[in-house]
């Protein structure tokens, strides 16, 4: 044995001392019985050296295993212990027993001991740090308290954490790996990788059962050819625009022929894969989603027809239904309209109203409204009242399905197949659509028929109030038409008249003119404009003019045109034959020279328009218009007047001339003035201005008519031009 150190006052067993002595004093003989033959010469351990150790250290003395020392290290793993006391009263805790059976054991074989795999502390003594993880050993020592063990604890908390952590990350990543590999497994998804050079794998497989073909390990023209033809420049375009300069992600909607043959809509998406700065690969996946994008493409359908609600008439109601399919249906659409129901034609006839071409074909023919003869196949398709595909090659349509005009339009656009679809209404066919593929595209599939019949059957209520509002429109403009007679011959003058109904919508039917030559020469000109654009406007436009005519021949007397208004205006309020009209009444008399005294009554119609012969146009304003009729009957209202040289023109007319989308009604009356005078200066025939004021005036919102007088001295050769003397 060496010298023992003097005692010192560092370590924690000074505040023992006496304790340390009595051990000495009673152990000393203990000591000498006990050391075994392994233990003779074994210098005596100084368990103060451990007093800043890193490790946990604790020393235990006799077969009892009596705690002697424990070092800082050991109190912060543990916590505080009992010193003198028996280890087994100690380290009570459950998990302790082993620790103290181990210093039983090296004890009594004097064979060191070690722990490898992690231990760990409950964490419940008092003052320990919690829940820890250590690996230990025991070794036999000999101390001044005499034979006994040396408990050394490394504490590797963090490592077992470190460990754990990594383990739980594997762990979720096998996790996640499983859970992604069900999902693929689950889906129609195809999950790739392609390197720069374009080999590619195939991941997560799926290809062969989709599109029939064996997957293809290289990227080349072969792949393309699955592609559908229309798609296939864009999917090249989006994918070198990912791989330019910087990669970056990838994502193209594209059609892909699948094993059926029909083609189905997939969404590729890859994401570039860098080490180092160097793009080393790229992993993508391609999944089926024909069903999400048809669904989205049938609300994106029923959304646009749902504006033919808003359709004028027919001909704009069947121009939206072609419109909506194009090009997401369909590379281009005509719509043949049928004879309505109970025209008897033999053989049938119909007229294209609507038709509707995607960019890159060939320019559709324009509309003539000329009927042509159906074929047998349109004929089969009306009689059946069933869709029917024609498929046939390139640019060859068959005969006797379209017009010979159609039919040289579809050799043109490359046509490959023609699908005809019978538009049904209140159980009568009104007209049939054709929607034809295009530019050596495949014919459409089973899914396209069906949309395209279910979208053309959501657009029957309403077409159906549009071919309504088009047949009372006839109805309408057939009685006005008949009711608009044609003017008189007037001895040394121009007498001249015209309607028209609107250019773009459907009202009809408030707007008339009427002339009459009354026995003593005198004649009565009249324009109006009833409020109401329908057939019951028409009626009541008819009943006014019949009534104004008998008020106007019973009442001769030039100067009564005030005194016949406010007849009227008394007869139609009593009757209640109108809500409102607009009026310009005219009497004109002949005087001597060839000219005519005009007089006039304006209830609330826009004013006369006189082209003189030697000057500009002007408006004849007078006091300004009286109140239209039905407003106050019992008002009295007033005759202007107006002497007509040879050559002048006098224009009355209804705000449809003058009532233009954008402008105000002081541009309007200055436009039509201008027409009128450029009218005059080429020296056309009254009856030809009038159709010109109709004609030039366009985009007009609502119908329109325009009655014109212009005096001509007997044997005059020629319409006075402005500047021209007045031929006498």
């Amino acid at each position: 044995m060496g010298k023992r150190s003097p005692e010192r006052p560092t370590g924690h067993l000074c505040e023992n001392r006496l304790l340390r002595r009595a051990w000495r004093a009673g152990a000393r003989d203990d000591r000498r019985m006990t050391r075994t033959g392994s233990d003779v010469g074994v210098p005596e351990l100084e368990p103060e050296v451990f007093d800043r150790a890193i490790v946990a250290v604790a020393l235990t003395a006799g077969a009892d295993h009596r705690v002697v020392y424990i070092n800082d290290a050991f109190r912060a793993l543990f916590g505080p212990r009992e010193l003198g006391e028996r280890a087994v009263d100690v380290f009570t805790e459950p998990r302790a027993a082993r620790f103290v059976k181990m210093l039983d054991q090296v004890y009594a074989d004097r064979t060191a001991r070690q722990v490898n795999e992690p231990r760990t502390t409950d964490g419940t003594a008092p003052g320990a740090p919690g829940r820890r993880h250590f690996i230990y050993s025991c070794s036999p020592v000999v101390s001044r308290f005499g034979p006994g063990v040396l408990a050394v604890a490394v504490d590797t908390t963090s490592q077992v954490e470190a460990v754990e952590a990594a383990q739980l990350l594997s762990e979720q990543r096998h996790k996640a790996l499983q859970r992604y590999e069900a999902l693929m497994s689950a889906v129609t998804q195809i999950v790739w990788l392609m390197k720069p050079n374009g080999d590619i794998t195939e991941l997560v497989g799926g290809f062969e059962k989709f599109t029939g073909s064996p997957w293809r390990p290289v990227i080349d023209d072969e792949w393309l050819t699955a592609v559908h033809p229309h798609d296939r420049t864009r999917l090249v375009r989006t994918w070198e625009d990912a791989a330019q300069g910087v990669p970056s992600l990838f994502v193209c909607t594209f059609r892909l022929r699948s094993a059926s043959g029909e083609y189905r809509h997939v969404q590729s998406r890859a994401v570039p894969v860098e080490r180092g700065g160097v793009l080393v690969e790229w992993i993508g996946a391609t999944a089926d989603i024909e069903d999400q994008w048809r669904n989205r493409l049938r609300e994106r359908l029923l959304a646009r027809v749902a504006t033919i609600t808003a359709a004028n008439d027919v001909p704009d109601a069947f121009a939206a239904v072609a419109a909506a399919v194009v090009p997401d249906l369909t590379d281009a659409c005509a719509v043949f309209m049928l004879p309505a129901p109970g025209v008897d034609e033999s053989p049938t006839t119909a007229v294209r109203v609507a038709s509707t071409a995607r960019a890159g074909l060939p320019d559709l023919p324009p509309l003539t409204n000329l009927p042509y003869s159906v074929g047998p196949i349109a004929e089969q398709v009306i009689e059946s009242r069933r869709p029917k595909l024609l498929v046939f090659p390139s640019g060859e349509p068959p005969d006797g399905a379209l017009s010979e005009m159609s039919r040289t339009w579809l050799r043109a656009a490359r046509a490959t197949s023609l699908t005809m679809v019978p538009i049904v209404i209140d159980s009568a066919v009104v007209a049939f659509a054709c929607a034809a593929g295009c530019a050596d595209s495949p014919p459409p599939g089973t899914a396209d028929l069906a949309l395209l019949v279910e979208i053309l059957h959501e657009v029957r209520e309403p077409l159906r109030q549009a071919v309504e509002l088009q047949r009372t429109r006839h109805t309408a403009l057939t009685l006005q038409r008949a009711l608009l007679s044609a003017t008189p011959r007037v001895p040394g003058a121009e007498l001249a008249a015209n309607y028209q109904p609107a250019s773009t919508t459907a009202e009809i039917g408030g707007d008339w003119y009427d002339a009459l030559l009354l026995p003593d020469g005198t004649v009565t000109l009249t324009i109006g404009d009833i409020a109401g654009h329908d057939l019951d406007a028409a009626t009541s436009m008819s009943q006014l003019r019949s009534m104004l005519r008998v008020i106007a021949y019973d009442r001769p007397d030039p100067d009564s045109p005030a005194e016949c208004l406010a007849r009227l205006d008394r007869v139609v309020e009593g009757l209640d034959i109108a809500p409102l009209v607009t009026v310009v009444h005219a009497n004109l008399v002949p005087r001597p020279g060839g000219r005519w005294r005009v007089a006039w009554s304006n209830a609330g119609h826009p004013p006369p328009l006189l082209l003189p012969a030697g000057g500009g146009p002007r408006y004849l304003e007078g006091a300004g218009p009286d109140l239209p009729l039905c407003v106050a009957p019992t008002m009295s209202r007033t005759t202007c007047h107006h002497e007509l040289e040879n050559g002048d023109t006098l224009l009355l007319y209804t705000d449809g001339l003058i009532e233009v989308p954008g402008t105000d009604l002081g541009e309007g009356m200055a436009m039509l003035a201008a027409i009128a005078e450029r009218a005059r200066r080429e020296r056309l025939s009254l009856a030809e201005m009038c159709a010109r004021l109709l004609t030039d005036v366009g985009n007009r919102r609502d119908d329109a008519a325009v009655i014109g007088f212009r005096p001509i001295a007997q044997g005059a050769g020629r319409i006075p031009a402005h500047g021209d003397p007045v031929l006498g």
